[in-house]
């Protein structure tokens, strides 16, 4: 009964996006108060809906429903708790129900929060929002009903993919799909700016805190994809530049993007072209993701599903949205004025430079992603194009971004002085080159410019660290001066800080790791040892040992740094029930300087010896952690009530009149 009331709301939820897309859309061209005001109770009604929907589902999962055809396929009597709920979104059907429900807890959440918005503004957001709504509610009820039923149900089913029953693999799609969805906002908020008319720096605020919660979102969902496939696939490495992992990272790139053009549209009253153009391309991006993971056109271990209806289906809304809203920026661009002008060696000019360098990255991965499908759509060829083109042409276009990221904030708006900002930066680049000559010394090996990585990683922290000492004063006022600016420094610059200073962590381990990693690859017997950066590994066999819907055979080495026993790692290879497929659990040793990574692999036929693989990994930990802070960062600058503020409210307080 729970199953038929969900699907039920489900339906009512069609039925109110529809209305919602319709009806204060009409009320927004008439001026009609009564039409629109309709938007906000709908946008909150189809978010309860579908939440009901969604929890009815997870119900059918938790209970073990078999007699439901999602939950036979995807889930099994067996499965620990965490892994039944994460189910609910490990597959195609229910991960769909899982963006529909995002798209209306956005809506939902400008309904209940955007009380600065013109309401003939906010009724057009709300329509557009619903708009996408109904595309995909519309998708999900014609070609992946998750409540269909079977008769009669099975004895048990068919169970999770293994390798999505992981606790960050529980977590990471509602991350992510946090941050691809979120950027429907934008989208929304464009579209409605077209249509109105009205593109100028309130449109701007109000756009900036939702682009930074999707932006928030997506980085820290994208960090925990990157940090699952390091430790889980055992593969050594934490990114492999997959069409998949690729579909996230272009969105991203846009909305890094959007977020600094929004910035100079709003402080400036510049780029509004510009800007109005990537909130559309950024969720096109999203929706090209959702196609490529769902039509079944590329392979990769994050596929959900390979059936072709389906990706006509999503290519049709795709085209719809992304061609309807490009045709739309077309009509309207000439109306549309440039604003405000800057000279290039200025705070503008360099987020404008980070803008065209970002989305010319962002059109590389875009052209090594598609290409081999383009490629054997015209002419049946089948090529693969993997990590050496992304890092010959990806690295590169980095490079300048990440030099020129320190000077910006230093720059003043509209003419800039690059030798006084530069004479501020010396401790920066100072310490950089310091850094260098300390990374050269350690390692002492491989590509001879990745030294020259680890500096512009550092000089982007350390650049981050001179703008705050430059704003604060630091070393040139009164300690109580210092400590008042301090105090009083905007949470948002805070934010900013924190994010910058976060990527030159991220650079910092990408480089060390990609750079000094020290890979083995060999079989060995119990009793045999292992000589790896440092440390001796130990091989002292394996054992067999039960899971609550596995087995697996642990293997066990001794590491010892010195003579010294330092701990005891204990990788495996699992094999699960339902379905029964083996997966690989890394031994990792982690460390500031880098991690110990050891894979144990099958036993070798006639012998008692294993296939081993280990793993010196340096710096990996810091790109992890650089994200946790870039998404710390966003936070606080989405703490600012400056930010969060979106046009002026008029004051209800009385006003005092001079008698005459």
């Amino acid at each position: 009964m729970i199953v038929e009331f969900g699907h039920f709301a489900l339906i009512l939820a069609l039925l109110v996006a529809a209305f919602q897309t319709v009806v204060p859309f009409v009320g927004a061209r008439r001026r009609d108060a009564r039409l629109m005001n309709v938007a906000e109770p709908a946008a909150i009604s189809q978010f309860i809906l579908l939440a009901m929907a969604f929890v009815a589902l997870m119900h059918a999962y938790v209970t073990s429903d078999f007699s439901v055809a999602n939950v036979a396929a995807n889930s099994h009597s067996t499965k620990p708790m965490l892994y039944k709920i994460s189910g609910v979104w490990g597959n195609h059907e229910g991960s769909m129900m899982l963006w529909v429900l995002i798209l209306a807890l956005f809506g939902a959440a400008v309904a209940l929060f955007g009380n600065n918005l013109p309401p003939t503004m906010k009724a057009t957001v709300l329509s557009v929002q619903a708009s996408i709504a109904l595309a995909f509610l519309l998708f999900i009820l014609l070609t992946s009903d998750p409540f269909l039923r079977l008769n009669p149900a099975p004895a048990d089913g068919n169970g999770l993919n293994p390798i999505l029953q992981d606790p960050a693999l529980a977590f990471h799609p509602p991350f992510l799909y946090t941050g691809y969805v979120g950027f429907s906002i934008a989208f929304s908020f464009a579209i409605a700016a077209l249509i109105e008319g009205r593109i100028d720096a309130a449109w701007a605020r109000w756009v900036r805190p939702w682009t930074l919660a999707a932006w928030m979102f997506l980085t820290i969902g994208i960090a925990m994809g990157s940090w699952w496939a390091y430790y889980e696939l055992g593969w050594g490495g934490w990114w492999f530049w997959d069409p998949v992992e690729n579909a996230s990272f272009m969105p991203w790139l846009a909305g890094t993007a959007l977020l600094h053009s929004a910035l100079v549209m709003e402080k400036r009253e510049a780029l509004k072209v510009w800007t109005i153009l990537l909130a559309i391309l950024t969720f096109s991006l999203s929706l090209m993701g959702a196609f490529i993971v769902r039509s079944g056109v590329l392979t990769s271990v994050h596929s959900f599903a390979v059936d072709p209806a389906r990706g006509v289906f999503i290519l049709g809304i795709m085209v719809l949205f992304t061609g309807g809203g490009l045709a739309l920026f077309a009509l309207r661009a000439k109306e549309m004025r440039i604003g405000g002008l800057f000279q290039p060696i200025s705070r503008e000019g360099t987020l404008v430079f980070n803008n065209l360098l970002l989305v010319t990255s962002t059109a590389t991965v875009l052209i090594g992603t598609l290409y081999p499908l383009v490629l054997e759509g015209l002419t049946g060829e089948k090529i693969s194009v993997g990590p050496p083109f992304f890092n010959m042409t990806f690295g590169p276009i980095m490079v300048p971004l990440l030099l020129a990221l320190p000077f910006g904030p230093l720059l003043a708006w509209k003419r800039g002085d690059l030798l006084g900002v530069s004479q501020r930066l010396v401790f920066a680049i100072v310490g950089a080159l310091l850094l260098a000559a300390v990374a050269y010394a350690m390692f002492n090996r491989g590509p001879s410019l990745a030294p020259f990585g680890i500096a512009l990683g550092a000089f982007v922290m350390l650049g981050a660290v001179t703008e705050w000492a430059t704003r604060i004063k630091l070393g040139a006022a009164p300690l109580d001066e210092v400590v008042r600016r301090a105090t009083n420094l905007p949470r948002s610059n805070y934010g900013t800080l924190l994010a910058h200073f976060g990527v030159g962590l991220m650079v910092v381990g990408i480089v060390g790791t990609t750079a000094y990693q020290e890979e083995h690859i060999l079989v060995m017997k119990p009793g045999e040892s292992l000589a790896i950066a440092g440390y001796d590994a130990t091989f002292t066999g394996v054992k067999p040992q039960s899971g609550p819907n596995y087995r697996e055979d642990i293997a066990s080495f001794d590491i010892s740094r010195g003579g010294s026993v330092v701990t005891t790692l204990a990788p495996s290879k699992r094999l699960y029930d339902a379905p029964p497929q083996p997966t690989t659990e890394s031994g990792i040793l982690a460390s500031w300087l880098g991690d110990l990574y050891i894979v144990i692999g099958d036993q070798q036929a006639g012998t008692d010896g294993y296939a081993v693989r280990a793993y010196f990994n340096p710096l990996v930990r810091f790109i992890w952690i650089g994200a946790l802070i870039m998404f710390i960062g966003g936070g606080i600058s989405l703490s600012d009530r400056r930010l969060r503020v979106g046009a002026p409210v008029k004051s209800r307080r009385a006003t005092v009149v001079a008698a005459e």
